[in-house]
């Protein structure tokens, strides 16, 4: 698949096919379904949604449209970030680097209603823990994270996350690594997040050739019906909450 490359030559992503714009806005839309939005349209600014991985901003654009909340993209990537603050300018979109091992004041002073991202943990998989207990912190009370992540038990993935030869040719990068549905929810609950629950979720793959990606889409909804056959979906769909009080 054509990937996006930073800095140091690791694959952070997908370059915008057709397919990949439509999983996109898929993602974002399922996202949102998920975000408690005020119905006065005036109050939209008031919730503050911070994407954790943003890249070349096109998720984070997707849910500024999609919402009219104040987002907030940040990437480890001087260039990405540069990327995508030329490429989005909408009105309460923002983005900034940011090492998320070692974040910046700026990050640690604001409290957000929404913490997302799409395929950002399993590059902290050492990490995770701490990762998250992070998250919760800067999450307002009752605040909630959402996040799509590559699924271990697809057999795809599996196969590039597993074998070195694979991972060198994806351009992975050293520490990171896909994970289970049980995994990521046993951590989550670990950690004090509460209403947990990950769902294996999307087969819509980001190089399918445009004339089936309708088709291909359509049909994986209907297979994301079955329990067992839904396992090896390509994506885990994470949502958990901060403590209200």
């Amino acid at each position: 698949m054509a990937s996006i490359v930073d800095e140091r030559g690791f694959n952070q992503g997908f370059k915008l096919t057709f397919a990949q714009r439509v999983r996109l806005r898929r993602r974002a839309e399922a996202i949102v379904h998920e975000l408690r939005l005020p119905a006065n349209r005036s109050d939209l600014g008031q919730v503050h949604v911070l994407e954790l991985g943003c890249g070349t901003g096109e998720l984070a654009a997707e849910l500024a449209q999609l919402t009219n909340a104040a987002v907030t993209g940040v990437d480890l990537s001087p260039q990405f970030i540069a990327k995508a603050a030329a490429a989005h300018r909408i009105r309460g979109l923002q983005f900034m680097v940011a090492d998320l091992t070692k974040p910046p004041p700026e990050l640690e002073r604001r409290r957000y209603d929404y913490i997302v991202g799409n395929g950002i943990l399993h590059h902290l998989f050492h990490q995770l823990g701490p990762a998250l207990t992070m998250a919760k912190e800067w999450l307002r009370p009752g605040g909630k994270i959402v996040f799509w992540e590559p699924n271990i038990a697809n057999p795809y993935v599996y196969l590039i996350f597993s074998y070195p030869s694979l991972r060198k040719l994806a351009r992975l990068e050293p520490d990171e690594m896909a994970f289970s549905g049980r995994y990521i929810k046993a951590l989550l609950q670990r950690v004090g997040y509460h209403n947990v629950r990950v769902d294996p979720r999307d087969f819509l793959l980001p190089n399918i050739p445009a004339p089936l990606v309708g088709t291909v889409a359509k049909i994986g909804d209907v297979v994301e019906r079955f329990p067992v056959v839904r396992l090896a979906a390509q994506s885990l769909f994470i949502r958990a909450e901060a403590n209200p009080f």
